[in-house]
């Protein structure tokens, strides 16, 4: 009786484990208040930071299923900048429904000044080609009212530094690097902020000027529509500032793609100080599972690794391993529960249920695989994420193997190749980009006849456990006999 309890008791215990990190952890920050009033406390006897004549800015808003994720990148991005010593201040535009807790470290721990702002309406909205998730990029039009600085170099939070950028402060009242060869960026630009340009975007703003995205880079881009015709920005030499609009080279702008196709880099204009990641959403450095698939995250996260550490991704990572390790021993304790419930006898059409059953058992390894990438923290180290990643399909594997009596190997089979391709993606020694990209679909290739083969054997271990199960009598239970009926 003991026995059959425990299982239930292990269950009990990994649910509590769970709701008390729910109810301690707010997006992986743990803030006591005591600790807030403090620093507050202390910051009002300092007085207020240094300020410089320059700044590098950022902007930070809510309303998107993301907004930790940029708030981690922003704060890397400050430490990074602060690392290098650059001689400017750290602003954040942030609007006003950035949680306060989120302002206050940016302030207190990463050494920037915040800005806060309401967000700027959308008129574009409506038209037809608009991305809901630019909906408040137009934000970025405050860096123009910073005119207590005489440039600012506004950024957006995917830039990675490789070298300090400050000779940028020399450039003109508007520069900015093309990476289209006809429309240049607005993930970086430099600019002398005006109180009269910034009333003249919002009356821009307000008669319909043509923006052909609807967001930032669609309406900076019509604001300067003559910057490629302007001659690049070179730095003079004894620091003086420069007057008028500059390109600038693609060495401060240099995007990851230029990367992938040598697997180094071949940007022979500018100083090759800042990389850019303006490619697919999903695919930004900061999330675990953009490497190796791009391999120049893993720099991002060691930028982050070394200015501002996982402390509180890590915390959740090891409870979820906890977690998974408890799944596997639960479900293994309670396999003979698991599979009598499964595989009751019942009176009803067989054919409906083995169809049933079937479609369970399919869900419940697709889950397996699917489910992991939702619950492990979005920012968490790529290599900690991967074993996590693998130790949890292993562990919710486990659950159909025991409960539908499956074999081991085949469910097993695309979390084994999961792991190979991760191995082929992340080998080091690749010529080009073009030398992996074959060698990931030679993988491919050759793993898909193995997928295949695990398919099969997994139907066709179900038919036969559903068919044993629904067509025998278990073990343990007496055959009726022959002739057997009701009236007897």
């Amino acid at each position: 009786m003991a026995s059959s309890r425990e299982p239930w008791l292990m269950l009990r215990f990994l649910l509590l484990l769970v709701f008390a990190v729910y109810k301690t952890t707010a997006f992986g920050e743990v803030v006591k208040a005591s600790q807030i009033e403090q620093q507050q406390q202390q910051l009002q006897q300092e007085g207020p930071p240094q300020r410089h004549k320059n700044a590098y800015a950022t902007m930070m808003y809510m309303g998107t299923p993301r907004d930790y994720e940029f708030y981690v990148a922003i704060r890397v991005m400050l430490r990074s900048l602060a690392k290098l010593h650059v001689d400017a201040d750290l602003v954040v535009i942030a609007s006003h429904d950035v949680p306060h807790r989120w302002v206050h470290t940016m302030e207190q721990e990463d050494g920037a000044r915040v800005m806060r702002v309401e967000n700027v309406n959308n008129p574009y909205k409506n038209q037809p080609n608009f991305d809901r998730r630019f909906l408040l990029t137009l934000n970025k039009l405050y860096v123009w009212k910073l005119v207590e600085y005489e440039r600012v170099v506004m950024l957006d939070a995917d830039n990675l530094f490789l070298r300090k950028p400050d000779e940028l402060f020399q450039c003109g009242q508007f520069c900015a690097v093309f990476i289209n060869p006809c429309i240049f960026h607005t993930g970086l630009f430099v600019l002398q902020p005006s109180m009269e340009v910034f009333n003249d975007m919002l009356h821009q703003l307000e008669i319909g000027k043509h923006n052909p995205d609807g967001a930032d880079q669609g309406f900076i881009s019509s604001y300067f529509p003559d910057l490629l015709d302007m001659p690049m920005f070179h730095p003079p030499l004894n620091g003086t500032t420069v007057n008028g609009s500059y390109r600038l080279p693609l060495g401060y702008q240099m995007e990851a793609t230029y990367y992938y196709l040598r697997l180094r880099w071949n940007v022979p204009c500018g100083p090759n100080s800042v990389i850019t990641f303006p490619g697919a959403l999903w695919l930004k450095p900061w999330y675990w599972w953009s490497w190796p698939v791009l391999p120049l995250g893993i720099q991002w996260h060691e930028q982050r690794r070394q200015n501002m550490g996982y402390g509180a991704e890590t915390t959740m990572a090891l409870i979820q391993c906890i977690v998974f390790v408890g799944i596997i021993a639960v479900t293994r304790l309670a396999r003979p529960n698991i599979s009598k419930l499964c595989y009751r006898r019942t009176e009803k059409n067989i054919s409906v249920i083995q169809a049933g059953l079937k479609m369970l058992a399919i869900w419940s390894i697709l889950a397996a695989y699917i489910l992991p990438i939702i619950i492990i923290p979005c920012t968490i180290h790529p290599l900690l994420g991967w074993g996590l990643y693998l130790l949890g399909s292993f562990a919710l594997c486990t659950i159909a193997i025991n409960a539908f009596m499956l074999p081991t190997l085949p469910v097993l089979t695309p979390c084994l190749g999961i792991f190979g391709v991760l191995l082929v993606m992340a080998f080091p020694l690749y010529s080009n980009g073009i030398i992996r990209a074959l060698s990931i679909f030679g993988y491919a290739f050759c793993a898909a006849p193995f997928l295949w083969v695990s398919v099969v054997k997994i139907m066709a271990s179900l038919q036969a456990s559903l068919e044993r199960e629904n067509f025998f009598p278990r073990l343990g239970e007496s055959s009726p006999p022959s002739g057997f009926n009701k009236l007897y």
